[in-house]
């Protein structure tokens, strides 16, 4: 049972959890919530998207980790100065990368080391000299004020016990007038106990989620203007895997209740005056 309420824990968690998911194959990520290990018979995508539609998608570094397209709906030019938070194995690192061109920068954060390792073995592999791999904790960027011009995510919050001060270091490395695209996971109604404090869950993207208007107020609390979400999709969570942490009493009660897990995208700005954030 994990203890979501110890902050050392639940990272170390997440870093051990992430650190065995870098070396796993995309296939039994994707029929598990985020690689959790929890893998379902049911359904073999639960919550990821396709990404090989998308301009400068790299097969070999897809995890099958995501829950949305952020880049996709980033609005990233040629140029821009571009963050990943959560970067994994690169992915969404090289589809920003094909929009900023030659003259942009990507810049990825993880703070596990195989998951740096394989980010970087990619971004060799592929030749790009204008895509960096830093170690960092996104609660702590390692990034200086006013430096990005777009900064993406994708599913990584939901695992970061301080939601807020990430967006509190958001707001700070953008530059005015930036802004950001993310995709995570939220949840409506309450989540039976044996679910939220099951560490598979928790590493599984769906424990650790917040309820949508605290999530988004979040964001709002931190500064930033024209909130706006982008796409929301419910993710469905296969009885298989529910399975294992609730009896088929406590399944049957779940679902009649009113609790959903959903995947939303959200895109907000740094106001060009910071101080003028509606």
């Amino acid at each position: 049972m994990l203890n979501i309420e110890d902050p050392s824990r639940v990272k170390e968690l997440v870093r051990q959890k992430y650190g065995e998911i870098a070396s796993r194959d995309v296939a039994e990520n994707r029929a598990s919530c985020c690689g959790s290990g929890a893998c379902s018979d049911e359904v073999y995508n639960i919550m990821t998207e396709d990404h090989d539609t998308l301009a400068g998608y790299a097969p070999e570094a897809d995890l099958g980790l995501g829950c949305g397209l952020p880049t996709q709906f980033a609005k990233i030019a040629p140029g821009d100065t571009v963050i990943d938070l959560g970067s994994g194995a690169g992915n969404d690192c090289f589809i920003a990368r094909y929009a900023v061109g030659e003259t942009g920068t990507v810049i990825g954060i993880d703070f596990t080391d195989a998951m740096l390792d394989r980010a970087r073995e990619n971004a060799d592999k592929l030749g790009y000299s204008n895509v960096e791999f830093r170690k960092g904790d996104i609660e702590n960027l390692p990034v200086e004020d006013d430096f990005a011009d777009v900064i993406v995510s994708n599913c990584v919050l939901n695992l970061v016990p301080n939601k807020k001060k990430v967006f509190e270091e958001i707001f700070r490395t953008l530059k005015p007038g930036g802004h950001f695209s993310i995709s995570d996971i939220v949840v409506s109604g309450e989540l039976p106990a044996a679910v939220r404090n099951a560490a598979e869950m928790y590493a599984g993207c769906v424990s650790g989620a917040v309820s949508r208007d605290t999530y988004l107020d979040a964001i709002r609390t931190s500064g930033f203007a024209n909130i706006t979400v982008q796409k929301e999709r419910k993710i469905e969570i296969p009885d298989d895997i529910l399975k294992r942490y609730l009896s088929d009493a406590e399944l049957a009660a779940l679902k009649q209740a009113d609790v959903g897990v959903y995947s939303l995208t959200v895109y907000a700005d740094k106001p060009a005056d910071p101080h003028s954030a509606a």
